[in-house]
């Protein structure tokens, strides 16, 4: 069964509900096989240390960008210190903050896999052009704030409830 045929005997909205999970699953799989010393999570994680150019991030930065829990992306920095691909230091300039940087490791797997990666986006975005991109990004961007403000709401219900 493709994904017309499941559009086809759904509701829409059901349907694309489902194929967001179908459609994790699969990049997940396809990421974790990918690569040999890292998850395709633990490389999520390396993709969103690059929107910090001018100062290295704390677990709680990662979290926002990645849209996950501070405590799951604490579990995923304790993997990769360990595997040595990122360094988790106490900030010089708040004694509170840990910061965390990638090692020559991290940077020598990236350039390793450099050209894998362009291939394989090469490969996933087959046959759809750039314009359908960014209007998927705009569509999936206007989702996810709408789960923001949807986890906003269910978390503040939960705190009226204690």
């Amino acid at each position: 069964m493709n994904s017309l045929d499941v559009i086809n005997m759904m509701d829409p909205k059901h349907a694309l509900f489902g194929l967001f999970f179908a459609f994790h699953n699969r990049l997940q799989t396809a990421g974790d096989a990918f690569y040999e010393e890292i998850t395709v999570k633990q490389f999520f994680l390396f993709a969103c240390m690059t929107l910090f150019p001018d100062s290295p991030p704390t677990a709680n930065d990662l979290a926002k960008v990645m849209g996950c829990t501070r405590q799951n992306v604490k579990e995923i920095l304790s993997s990769l210190e360990k595997k040595g691909f990122i360094a988790i230091t106490q900030s010089e300039t708040d004694k509170r903050k840990r910061i965390v940087t990638l090692t020559e490791k991290a940077m020598l797997t990236a350039s390793k896999y450099s050209d894998k990666e362009n291939e394989f986006l090469q490969r996933l975005y087959d046959g759809v052009t750039e314009e359908q991109i960014i209007t998927t990004y705009r569509f999936l961007s206007k989702i996810e704030d709408n789960l923001k403000i949807i986890n906003e709401e269910l978390k503040n219900e939960n705190n009226s409830n204690l």
